[in-house]
């Protein structure tokens, strides 16, 4: 008889508790119906323009209004945690009527918090201030998101693979010690099994090292408020060790069957109750609702990332290139002109369709490295980590020399075709940018195409050949995609010019029907 884990059981003994959860008694928060479809409205737009990946909207929109708030409420800072609830609310990131007034408090506490840590490193140099403000809030963000929604399954699941697979990591010809090991282990994880960005990975690994920081522990805060600094360069050295990468590979590779497990027992945590036989139909059962929840995911991703990219490229036509073109240029060319504006969307349009289901044979696998996890085995497949073999100076300067080649030929046949186009010099530098962010993002949503494949790609002749040239390309948008929130035109005007007045109106708009609600009342 096959018999569960001891970490199995405590996963499923976790998915009982939040899963049949009861919500937290006493009064909750309420918004205008009529304000929140206002405020959702604008919120879609916004995620058109300014796409990024859908599980971290909600804390991005945290961040957001986050800041906006500690700009225009700095003398009204005990309003700021309902008022921002509030908004989340109206714009669809939270339910309404579901959120307990008790969170106010809650969330009062952390922005006071991050507060009190702002005002303490104000005495920093300039720069060193401005990335300090920057990181705090987007610890806040976090901290303020997991306290509004709980990620008890995410959390879970991240426990029960890093209790699993940390045994079975074996290191060769490393200088790492087994406390830096496991960090490199819960990084990994976080990065391949949740889809964590920078700066959830720094809330979560923070927390994972000091479990005080969400605490609320004003003692424990006002002794590493002066260290903030290193404390800061000392996550992101862990982040970018240089053997993390492979600590991400073998946690990506595996990182399947715990997903699947975990959609198992979100439909019935009771589940694997049943003899191993039948869990078989389950298992397929969420594989081929994550199947297609991940297709219509994959599409939107595609959809509203190109969109974003569109509508920004025909805003920056009309306001910079066609103005170029006619006024310093004094020759506009059409042809150029529609070239520059659909060639990006119909390069995605191409990669999105280039993309290939797994194959029917990669669901039984599935269900075998489910089973795999959840039993206990008298084996264990290790999962082996070393270093890279050194290389000698001649061959690292002959492959760095064979890198600039090919990033030579890349650009230089682009340009060149543009110059045979008759493309100005400005016009050459958009179509670029634009290429190299839609390469880096059809690579993105081609390596999350992947997430339920267990197998191990096949490489062909062809796919060498158009990775070894797209590369530069995936390259440079890797680094324009970080810029780009900086700089992108649509997002500025959003931010600086219609953020505020909206918001302004849509709680103008709710205080007005609240109004005639009393009205009512009063004539009743």
């Amino acid at each position: 008889m096959s018999i569960l884990s001891p970490s199995t059981e405590k996963l499923i003994r976790q998915f009982k508790s939040f899963v049949l959860a009861k919500p937290e008694p006493g009064p909750t928060i309420h918004v205008d119906y009529i304000a929140s479809k206002v405020a959702s409205f604008y919120e879609q737009i916004r995620k058109v323009v300014d796409y990024q990946e859908e599980h971290l909207f909600r804390k991005n929109a945290i961040d957001r209004m986050l800041r906006r708030r500690l700009i225009i409420q700095i003398n009204h800072k005990d309003e700021m945690a309902q008022s921002l609830i509030c908004e989340l609310i109206r714009a669809g990131y939270l339910p309404n009527d579901a959120i307990s007034e008790n969170k106010i408090e809650t969330v009062e506490k952390i922005i006071n918090k991050y507060i009190w840590l702002i005002d303490d490193s104000s005495g920093l140099p300039p720069k060193e201030r401005e990335k300090t403000f920057n990181w705090l809030i987007n610890l806040a963000s976090c901290e303020i998101e997991e306290k509004l929604a709980p990620p008890s399954k995410d959390q879970a699941l991240a426990d029960y693979m890093y209790e699993t697979i940390k045994g079975r990591i074996v290191l060769r010809n490393t200088n790492l010690n087994e406390d830096e090991k496991n960090t490199q282990i819960f990084i990994a994880i976080q990065k391949a099994l949740l889809r964590v960005d920078n700066a959830l990975l720094n809330y979560r690994l923070l927390r994972w090292r000091y479990p005080q920081w969400s605490e609320n522990n004003h003692e424990f805060i006002a002794q590493i408020s002066p260290r903030l600094t290193s404390l800061k360069q000392s996550l992101a050295n862990e982040i970018n060790q240089p053997l993390g990468a492979k600590f991400f590979q073998i946690s990506n590779q595996y990182n399947t069957p715990y997903l699947i497990l975990g959609d198992v027992l979100l439909e019935n945590p009771n589940s694997l109750d049943s003899q191993p036989e039948n869990l078989e139909e389950p298992i397929r059962e969420a594989y081929a609702k994550r199947y297609k929840r991940s297709k219509n995911k994959l599409r939107r991703a595609a959809v509203y990332s190109t969109l974003s990219i569109f509508i920004t490229k025909v805003l920056m036509a009309l306001a910079i290139e066609i103005p170029f073109d006619l006024y310093i240029i004094k020759q506009l060319i059409p042809l150029n002109l529609g070239i520059n504006i659909l060639f990006p969307p119909v390069l995605m349009f191409l990669i999105v369709v280039s993309i290939r289901p797994p194959k029917e044979e990669n669901a039984q696998k599935v269900v075998l490295e489910v089973m795999k996890i959840i039993y206990q085995t008298k084996t264990r497949e290790e999962y082996e980590i070393k270093l890279a073999r050194k290389r000698n100076w001649l061959l690292r300067m002959v492959i760095h020399l064979f890198y600039l080649i090919t990033f030579l030929i890349t650009f230089g046949l682009i340009i060149w075709g543009l110059l045979k186009l008759r493309f100005t010099w400005l016009s050459m530098v958009i179509f670029l940018v634009f290429i190299s962010l839609i390469c880096f993002a059809g690579l993105r949503i081609r390596q999350r195409s992947k997430e339920l494949s267990v197998e191990k790609e096949k490489e062909s002749g062809w796919v060498f050949w158009i990775e070894l040239f797209s590369l530069p390309l995936v390259r440079v948008g890797k680094w324009l995609s970080h810029q780009w929130a900086k700089f992108n035109i649509i997002i500025i005007i959003f931010n600086l010019i219609l953020e505020v007045p909206f918001q302004i109106f849509v709680e103008f708009l709710e205080n007005w029907r609240h109004f005639l609600k009393e009205k009512k009342e009063e004539i009743q």
